[in-house]
């Protein structure tokens, strides 16, 4: 049985293929659009996963796409309805809002008619699919459980919004994920760090890990008045929506005149934003969405049957702070996070949901990677290298290579291998440096990253070294949780430790990534630190980088001093 799922219309377009459960393919139409955030139809991400299966659309048993059109229109019309004369604002006629709700009216024509859109997107042949619609929420829980090492386990969505669910508790057994409670729109975990975000000037649903690092540099002074916003009380929350304008369908801000009021104004385009007034708006915002976050997992352990075990997804999941606090603080011993959690991640979902529960389907095997993305050969990494008069030298000792230009202070673009799938590099699209240099993080957010100075870099361990740094128990190889790195350890390796003493680590095992594993213990054998420092290959506002010849684009406009892909090493020349 072949499915091939499908997120899409919104942003974070992706496809991904299931072949009798197993995991094919998976990849964000963004790394080959190059288009970041895409919400385009994920044509050349679908027709990867297709070729990876070694089929055409022709031989696609069912189409999954990962969200219900019919469910939630209702629900919405009867809310703008509810709050007039203030949703008329988004009738009147500016042309943004028109367009608005011209885009609004065709992404849900799309989606009602995605069968049509799939089979317009290749060529004309015959196509025997049958397609699925699967709530928003319920592709988000899928794409965890089910590829979760566990056959028992409770779990908790989080995002801005699905169709009208914002947030679903639910528990998973065997192949069967059954609902425990549901929170409705407009009452939204996601919509209140959306706001901050927009508040902070940076976008909604693309931004929040900004204001996450951002909110180690500050003090939660105002989480007093943050609580304000939400309320939580037998097992749900509430926002104050005297304070927001989002529920009245307005496109332009979602915080509304009294969170002016009561945070004073927002930050302007021009404005720094490491002021202490912003850091410290980040520190309370994010606080207060940790409280909330550990109020729904405590909720949800007394009503999980005395489950301790939690597979994360949904935008929220992403928030690593929140993770590793849940794991510290809530009495949850095990703790799965898709490392897709976003909504890219919900195309793999939707077709795991339609696998397990509808079509009752055998249990997909447990995610150990993420490598689910295209691989390329060496022709052509060396037509790639050639085409942009490059001089690369071949090693077989690579891993070596790299190690030893780490230790000379150098920064190099790594690409290996299959791309990963979801928002993080975890070895294969990566750009390493030493995590000894405690200049390192500035250097690579000004000359290489270009961008703001407090973002912070992850730890990339050997994972059976990790226990020698890390205040953790178990496995983290998704770069999904944030925990406290050991006090006596935080001097070794500065460039990775974040402003509060923690890191959101990758633990890098052998049998995962044996490349990626050798170079670290490489450097390891030359420093004694088995650390280096990993962070997406990318520059600002654009995508994790696909090909070799992204990897060489990105290369050249960068401050970066080498490039290693595959066997081969590039080494800028001094000018």
């Amino acid at each position: 049985m072949k499915i091939l799922g499908l997120t899409s219309f919104i942003h974070d377009s992706s496809a991904a293929m299931l072949d009798d459960g197993k995991v094919v393919a998976a990849a964000d139409e963004e790394r080959f659009s190059r288009e970041k955030f895409t919400g385009r139809f994920p044509v050349q991400a679908a027709k990867f996963c297709l070729d990876q299966g070694g089929i055409n659309l022709g031989e696609v048993d069912w189409l999954a796409f990962y969200w219900n059109p019919w469910c939630g229109t209702i629900q919405r019309t009867c809310m703008m309805a509810g709050h007039l004369p203030h949703s008329l604002a988004f009738f009147k006629k500016k042309a943004a809002k028109e367009a608005a709700i011209r885009g609004d009216f065709q992404s849900w024509w799309n989606m009602v008619n995605v069968s049509r859109v799939t089979r317009r997107a290749f060529p004309p042949g015959k196509s025997r699919f049958r397609c699925r619609f699967i709530d928003h929420h319920l592709a988000h829980a899928a794409s965890a459980y089910y590829v979760s090492p566990w056959e028992e386990a409770l779990i908790l969505s989080l995002d801005g919004t699905g169709e009208w669910t914002t947030t679903l508790m639910a528990k998973g057994m065997g192949r069967h994920i059954r609902k425990i409670q549901e929170i409705a729109y407009p009452h939204s975990l996601g919509v209140l760090y959306g706001a901050i975000t927009q508040f902070l000037g940076y976008q909604i649903y693309q931004d929040e890990w900004k204001v996450m690092g951002l909110a180690a540099y500050g003090s939660p002074r105002q989480a007093e008045k943050v609580r304000r916003l939400i309320r939580c009380q037998n097992g749900k929350f509430r926002l104050n929506l005297d304070y927001f304008n989002f529920q009245y369908a307005d496109k332009g801000l979602w915080f509304g005149p009294r969170f002016v009021e009561l945070f004073g104004p927002p930050r302007g385009a021009d404005e720094p934003i490491d002021s202490e007034r912003f850091a410290d708006l980040a520190a309370s915002f994010q606080l207060v969405t940790e409280e909330v976050g550990l109020f729904l997992v405590r909720h949800l352990l007394q009503a999980g049957g005395g489950c301790k075990r939690l597979c994360l997804a949904g935008g929220v999941a992403l928030n690593a702070v929140l993770n590793g606090k849940i794991l510290a603080e809530t009495g949850i011993e095990e703790l799965f996070v898709q490392p897709a959690a976003g909504d890219a991640g919900a195309a793999l979902g939707a077709a795991l949901y339609l696998h397990h529960e509808i079509l009752n389907g055998r249990r997909s095997p447990p995610m150990r990677d993420v490598y689910l993305g295209p691989d390329y050969d060496e022709h052509r990494i060396i037509a790639a290298l050639q085409t942009n008069g490059l001089i690369a030298e071949k090693h077989q000792d690579i891993e070596r290579r790299a190690a030893m230009l780490l230790t000379e202070g150098k920064i190099l673009g790594w690409f290996q291998g299959s791309m990963e799938y979801g928002p993080r590099a975890l070895g294969n699209r990566s750009i390493l440096a030493d995590p000894r240099c405690g200049q390192m993080k500035e250097i690579l957010n000004a000359k290489v990253k270009f961008r703001e100075v407090f973002r912070p870099f992850a730890p990339a361990i050997l994972a059976e070294r990790a226990g020698e740094y890390f205040e953790q128990r178990g496995s983290f190889p998704f770069m999904t949780v944030v925990l406290p790195v050991k006090p006596e350890m935080r001097a070794r390796i500065p460039a990775v430790v974040h402003h509060d003493g923690t890191a959101r680590l990758q633990t890098v095992e052998k049998e995962v990534n044996p490349r990626f594993h050798g170079l670290i213990q490489e450097f390891d054998r030359l420093t004694g630190v088995p650390v280096v420092l990993n962070t997406s290959f990318n520059l600002q506002g654009e995508p994790i980088v696909c090909t070799p010849e992204d990897a060489v684009s990105t290369f050249l406009r960068s401050g970066l001093d080498a490039l290693v892909m595959g066997n081969y090493l590039c080494v800028k020349t001094e000018t």
